[in-house]
């Protein structure tokens, strides 16, 4: 009784929200168009329920995330329940661990296996549209998901469009970025430190020094991803995923730059280094697949709430974040987190009615985010979420808004709000909307791209000396037509018009 009121409940929240929030995100003068015939549309326009020949539609979503829940099986037979009374639709996912993320989705875009939907960020979001792997669903997310196209502002669905055409659903949530520190607040309690006025990378230094001096643990625990926002806070990576070249995010002559030889990055490299060097950072920085649950000390992008509800949690402590730098938006910024539709999907519009819902509709948000009501979590009397354990492994992340999530029965605060105004009050770069032709340079950006990823690990995770390694890192990429992506790309936004 109390799903099918929840589920009730969730139906008016989500018409109340679609009336409220229709005008935030579309655009003057826009109309709705016919469904695409190319980039993977059956050219035929799908109504909610079931295909016009009755068919219950099976949707496939790979994402990343801690691997496959242990009561999927359940999970999934209560969700698709819904999703077919809904709009004709079940739902099969994929849930990649962290480690085996990156050859999975190499696997699955390069072999073109079968799949509806695929999450996606910017380190391989612009290549793959290049592969022609995602749908062009610039006219048909109007038609076929007009609630979830005006839901989401104008802005986010113009940081996905690649040459003016749109690849993906953003997931509308901290779609601006802001970095933080995040601490166990019993170690610091223990050591009477306030981090709180710790706001750069090299003020850490003491605080890190004195917590492995007190129990001669590594305080700052990097996997091989490392720390990437040394160049992220500062520059725009035009989405990309080249790390070694950006634009300033307030810099209105939009110069490109080799970010890593910036005195800025190259100081945040030299203290990680120095970190390494002094065992503040594990040993095995540059192969470590995924980092452990608990970490003393780390950097997380999201806001500071989340220590309360999310980042103390997972690790089983109480912990506080301070933040690091701007909070920025970007192309980037957004591109963190997208979900694009197979080119070769059989139901492009089943897809995206599916997508709207997970970002519209409270009840099939939550049983994403949350898991299998009854099982990992129950509603309380006033709706709130009652989390039985932090064992769901579907990352929240990846899959929609988070304005549509229902708040935990501990939470004495509502978290989005705080997400909301970092969103509203971000810095915008000079390269919003900007999106990078590649075309005349696939060949030198491919062979920069396949260097960058050599070095990576361990540049980003202080293991390399930044003094010898970014010169021949550079004189590499060089040889490999660096200077030619950078005089390219350069062109490109010198010919550009900018509001």
């Amino acid at each position: 009784m109390k799903k099918n009121l929840k589920r009730l409940a969730a139906l008016g929240l989500s018409a109340a929200m679609m009336l409220s929030l229709a005008a935030c995100g579309s655009k003057g003068g826009d109309t709705a168009g016919t469904a695409a015939t190319d980039a993977g549309s059956t050219g035929t326009q799908e109504t909610a329920g079931t295909t016009d020949n009755g068919e219950v539609v099976t949707l496939k979503w790979v994402a990343v995330g801690g691997g496959m829940p242990a009561n999927y099986d359940a999970w999934k037979e209560n969700i698709n329940a819904y999703l077919e009374e809904k709009i004709g639709v079940n739902i099969e996912c994929e849930i990649v661990s962290w480690g085996d993320w990156d050859n999975r989705r190499n696997v699955i875009v390069n072999a073109n296996e079968d799949y509806d939907i695929l999450f996606t960020n910017l380190n391989t979001f612009t290549g793959d549209v290049k592969l022609g792997a995602f749908a062009d669903i610039s006219e048909i997310v109007k038609t076929a998901s007009p609630d979830l196209y005006s839901y989401i502002p104008e802005d986010y669905w113009d940081a996905c469009k690649i040459d003016g055409k749109i690849y993906a659903v953003p997931t509308y949530k901290d779609s601006s970025m802001t970095q933080y520190f995040v601490w166990d607040k019993e170690l610091l309690d223990g050591l009477g430190i306030d981090a709180s006025g710790l706001h750069t990378l090299a003020s850490l230094e003491d605080t890190l020094v004195a917590m492995k001096e007190a129990d001669g643990k590594t305080p700052f625990i990097v996997h091989k991803e490392g720390i990437m926002a040394v160049v992220q806070n500062y520059y725009d990576g035009l989405s990309l995923g080249l790390l070694p070249l950006g634009v300033k995010y307030d810099d209105g002559n939009r110069k490109v730059v080799n970010t890593f030889e910036q005195p800025e990055v190259m100081a945040d490299l030299q203290t990680l280094h120095k970190w390494y060097n002094d065992g503040l950072i594990n040993s095995d920085a540059a192969t470590l697949a995924e980092a452990p649950k608990y970490r003393p000390c780390y950097v997380a992008q999201g806001w500071s709430g989340a220590a309360i509800t999310s980042w103390g949690p997972q690790m089983g402590v109480e912990a506080v974040a301070y933040q690091w730098g701007d909070t920025v938006l970007a192309n980037d910024t957004v591109q963190g987190s997208m979900n694009c539709i197979s080119a070769s999907s059989k139901h492009p519009e089943k897809a995206l009615q599916f997508l709207e819902l997970v970002n519209t509709d409270s009840y099939v948000r939550d049983a994403f985010y949350y898991g299998l009501e009854g099982d990992d979590f129950d509603y309380t009397e006033d709706g709130k979420v009652d989390k039985h354990h932090e064992e769901w492994t579907m990352a929240g992340y990846t899959q929609g808004t988070f304005f549509s999530v229902s708040q935990r029965v501990t939470d004495d605060f509502n978290q989005w709000d705080e997400v909301k105004a970092l969103n509203e009050g971000a810095k915008a770069s000079v390269m919003l909307g900007f999106s990078v032709d590649t075309t005349p340079i696939e060949d030198q950006l491919a062979n920069c791209m396949e260097i960058w990823n050599r070095y990576k690990s361990e540049v980003v995770t202080g293991v390399a000396d930044p003094e010898t390694t970014i010169p021949a890192l550079y004189d590499e990429l060089r040889a490999a037509g660096y200077d030619d992506v950078v005089s390219e790309i350069q062109s490109q936004i010198d010919a550009a018009t900018f509001e």
